[in-house]
């Protein structure tokens, strides 16, 4: 004899438990984050709301009561100052992506393979994020101290809110060149348009980006779904793909 289901049994079965969750991403992961999220909701049918930005304007988003429950940093240290506060879930941080410099133009032939062109000039404007809410500007800072062509060219500098902002000067050609995230610029294993030079790992402090669950988001689960995708293995080869190390 056959057994039939209760239409509200299946319902229930299916993913009823499927919520969103608001997610606050740092500017240069926008593109990775866009992909990765569009597969979490495939696979686990929780939909994560994204908004991007500077990392630290959304540590005082958060900190005037906006709604985030998730955040993708640019850093480690605003998570960590954030649970700190009581503004993130204690226990709740992991670094999911650890970002890299590249000094690009979207020109040919204007940024050689050393980044000679910093001490050369022959350019009107250097694009580069705010170094005090970027975590990507703080460290075109750390490169250009390291160089010793930090004062030669601040006269040159052209300010971004955040990555995002300074990739579009670059782009549009506001800025003949700027310091951007490798992850705008990159795909396939390559830079891709322009002309670039991936800034040296020991010319920065290494910006590792942290994740965690805010305050808003402590219990729920699209929120705890969301942190678990981002550890496995199908977000880490996206978070690859786009030029970050892990």
């Amino acid at each position: 004899m056959k057994r039939f289901i209760p239409l509200s049994a299946l319902l229930l079965s299916l993913p009823a438990l499927a919520d969103q969750v608001q997610v606050a991403v740092a500017a240069n992961f926008a593109a990775p984050m866009q992909k990765i999220a569009a597969d979490f909701e495939r696979d686990t049918g929780h939909k994560a709301v994204l908004a991007f930005g500077s990392t630290g304007k959304f540590y005082s988003q958060v900190k005037n009561g906006a709604p985030f429950e998730v955040l993708l940093a640019a850093d480690d240290e605003t998570p960590a100052k954030m649970e700190q506060e009581g503004l993130a879930v204690s226990g709740s941080r992991f670094t999911y992506a650890i970002g890299r410099l590249v000094l690009w133009s979207a020109q040919p032939g204007v940024v050689d393979a050393k980044g000679a062109v910093l001490k050369k000039g022959g350019f009107a404007h250097l694009a580069l994020a705010n170094p005090k809410l970027a975590p990507y500007g703080a460290a075109a800072m750390e490169t250009m101290a390291r160089l010793g062509v930090n004062d030669s060219l601040q006269s040159k500098f052209v300010q971004g809110e955040n990555i995002a902002q300074t990739y579009q000067f670059v782009q549009s050609g506001n800025a003949e060149l700027g310091f951007v995230a490798l992850s705008q610029v990159y795909k396939d294993g390559k830079v891709t348009g322009g002309s670039a030079w991936i800034v040296p790992a020991d010319l920065y402090s290494p910006i590792r980006q942290d994740a965690a669950v805010l305050a808003n988001g402590k219990g729920k689960p699209a929120a705890e779904a969301l942190m678990k995708y981002i550890k496995g293995d199908k977000a880490k080869a996206t978070i690859k793909s786009f030029g970050y190390d892990l």
